[in-house]
């Protein structure tokens, strides 16, 4: 009797770094079981990439030259809902992945994570179901049960928090709308309304505020 023969999970890589996409096919070429089908450098390749249909998991950078990740997550939720999305970020999980997880992510992954929570991750992604490392569990679990005010952090939309975190990390306006490849105009908004919702008059009380709860190191 011949063995079934499984195929082999298809794995979408958005990332704009092109050694950081080296390094996950490397990664995903280690496993019999999981194959690197495509890959995008931006926000417009990904959608792109996710209607052509040939991936199982897409594998998708929290931050593209042109447009935010959870922006771009949302998009293929509402045009491919039944292909997984796997955030990956250089930021801490209490920062972005259960923003990540509210927009549709099949599950959130710092990028300093070995590869065998990769493969995992991807794993679970392809069966359907979500992938929450045990640190996010255990802030998912602190949240439950507790019946407090929501945090100011929360009224923001993700560009908005997005904005917040960057300023409260000593960027300028100027930096900001550099690495997101808006105008200085834009991201003058953003920060205007931060301010407004968070109900403070300049980036001192915003640095102070993202540092006493644990947004910025």
């Amino acid at each position: 009797m011949s063995k079934k023969v499984t195929a082999a999970i298809k794995v979408l890589i958005a990332d704009d770094h092109a050694i950081v996409r080296e390094g996950l096919r490397q990664i995903c070429a280690g496993s019999k079981d999981i194959m690197v089908a495509g890959n995008a450098a931006n926000g417009l390749e990904a959608i792109k990439l996710a209607r052509e249909g040939n991936g199982d998991v897409l594998l998708l950078d929290i931050v593209l030259p042109d447009r935010n990740g959870i922006d771009i997550l949302k998009q293929i939720r509402k045009e491919q809902p039944e292909l997984p999305v796997l955030i990956l970020s250089i930021h801490r999980e209490d920062q972005y992945a259960i923003r990540a997880l509210k927009a549709g992510a099949a599950g959130f992954l710092n990028k300093q994570a070995a590869p065998a929570e990769l493969l995992a991750a991807i794993r679970q992604a392809a069966s359907g179901r979500k992938y929450v490392s045990p640190s996010l569990a255990q802030e998912l679990a602190n949240q439950i049960g507790f019946d407090h005010e929501t945090p100011l952090h929360e009224t923001l939309s993700d560009r908005e928090y997005q904005t917040m975190v960057m300023i409260a990390s000593g960027k300028t306006v100027s930096d900001i709308a550099a690495e997101l490849t808006l105008s200085v105009k834009t991201i003058s908004m953003y920060r205007s309304r931060v301010l407004s919702k968070m109900k403070m008059r300049h980036n001192a009380e915003l640095t102070h505020y993202a540092l006493k709860n644990a947004l910025v190191e």
